[in-house]
């Protein structure tokens, strides 16, 4: 007697499995995620149709990896040097970011030398057109096709001669044989699953277009991270701003770089000098810092402005923009601790300028500083940056890159930067031991 296909119950937020179903994730604490999802556990009637053909490792070193260059040279470096054939690159971004924006002009550029195919499952035809005709998109290699099948599209992928396939989104797209409604777990890692293999067979480069949840994170399940090969997310502000291109995952180069957009008329612009553009319109108040951290392996120079007001409430209120709340609290506690400032009765705000999300934590020294200028009403001494990580005895730590750091300071006017020992001599550095130095030498 063959044996019943075992249900499971996987979690559309988190992409956590359960054997049972229950009104609220026991991973995330989310409710009404779990869907059932059938798996087969007989493997008794498998049928063997072949084997696997191993070759050696020296051959698969040799083969030449082709890329498909975007013509947007900082996209390029983000990606190693181009859109690798066959590959599936997962972009993810919250909406109105301009993920589909960016993508057209992407397409635009590669359609010049070759074929390429814009699938839109959101979007009529009209409304994509509309979009090329203001970017000035004109191109008979760029074809577009609307729907949200998958079968159609994979079979589109695998039977026509297509360099680069676009789809604009996963959360659209359906399988013929899923029964669930778009953007359900099944039905984004079956579509995922499908569009792959076909991508796999045809060595088509494909790009597939995600949404983010309110927290940030790609929505749908973990496995379509896994599944891809390289992930790339676009932050920043939805209303205006600096928008960051970064790669959070690339099995074919590192993800230790980023590329800076504005948005435009004319659609996403490269930012050439972002750190001038972000400190164009700085006041030099209590309050405000600059702070040197790293996009990739490029500086940049961001203000950190805080603002600490006496609490009109029974507690403390805690806010910030662009950086992590969770690490903000840490800082304010070791800031009363390891120091006299006594911050219990004062709400702190602490916003990053530019709509830039800083996740580094080299961003330490230069929050703790803000919120001492503010609660001091004290500006800095010198006209100096500030960077380092601080840990909970109060000590600076060493970060990495600090001659550039310092480098992009002196190169945009500044008298030097405030940071951790180095073991390099490195002109215009004023280091710091802790929090407690740091605040006496230049706010006193």
């Amino acid at each position: 007697m063959a044996k019943k296909p075992a249900k499971q119950y996987i979690c559309s937020n988190c992409g956590a499995i359960s054997a049972t179903w229950s009104g609220k994730c026991h991973v995330c604490g989310q409710w009404n995620t779990l869907e059932e999802q059938v798996t087969v556990t007989d493997l008794s009637g498998l049928k063997v149709k072949g084997s696997l053909k191993p070759e050696s490792i020296n051959q698969a070193v040799k083969k030449d990896l082709k890329r498909l260059s975007t013509q947007i040279n900082e996209v390029d470096i983000v990606l190693g040097g181009g859109i690798v054939k066959g590959s599936v690159n997962l972009v993810a971004g919250q909406p109105g970011i301009g993920k589909s924006t960016l993508l057209l002009q992407i397409a635009a550029n590669v359609s010049k030398s070759n074929k390429v195919l814009y699938v839109s499952g959101e979007e009529s035809a009209h409304q994509v057109g509309m979009r090329a005709e203001r970017l000035g998109v004109n191109s008979n290699n760029l074809m577009l096709a609307t729907g949200n099948s998958a079968d159609e599209t994979a079979a589109t992928i695998v039977n026509s001669q297509y360099d680069l396939v676009i789809v604009d989104s996963i959360q659209t797209m359906t399988v013929d044989a899923g029964s669930s409604q778009a953007g359900s777990i099944s039905q984004v890692t079956s579509s995922a699953q499908m569009l792959t293999l076909a991508s796999k067979k045809s060595n088509t480069a494909l790009i597939i277009v995600g949404h983010v949840t309110k927290e940030g994170s790609i929505a749908g399940p973990k496995i379509l991270e896994h599944s891809v090969d390289v992930v790339l997310q676009i932050e920043g502000d939805r209303y205006g701003g600096f928008k960051l291109f970064r790669a959070i995952k690339n099995r074919y180069r590192s993800t230790n770089e980023a590329a800076i957009f504005e948005m435009s008329e004319k659609g996403m612009v490269i930012v050439e000098n972002p750190s001038a553009a972000l400190l164009d319109e700085r006041q030099i108040t209590d309050g405000s810092i600059v702070l040197a951290t790293l996009e990739g392996s490029r500086p940049l120079l961001v203000e950190v402005q805080a603002l600490v007001n006496k609490t009109a409430y029974g507690y403390p209120k805690r806010a910030a923009s662009g950086f992590d709340l969770n690490r903000l609290n840490l800082l304010v506690a070791m800031l009363e601790r390891r120091t006299k400032l006594k911050l219990s009765e004062y709400d702190i705000y602490i916003n990053i300028v530019g709509g830039i999300q800083v996740k580094e934590p080299a961003a330490d020294l230069a929050i703790c500083m803000a919120i001492a200028s503010a609660a001091k009403q004290l500006k800095l001494k010198e006209d100096l940056v500030v960077f380092g990580e601080i840990g909970l005895s109060g000590e600076v730590r060493h970060v990495p890159m600090v001659d550039k750091r310092v480098q992009e300071s002196t190169k945009l006017g500044f008298k030097g930067a405030i940071g951790p020992k180095s073991s390099q001599k490195i002109a215009k550095l004023q280091s710091v031991s802790d929090i407690r130095s740091a605040l006496n030498k230049f706010l006193s």
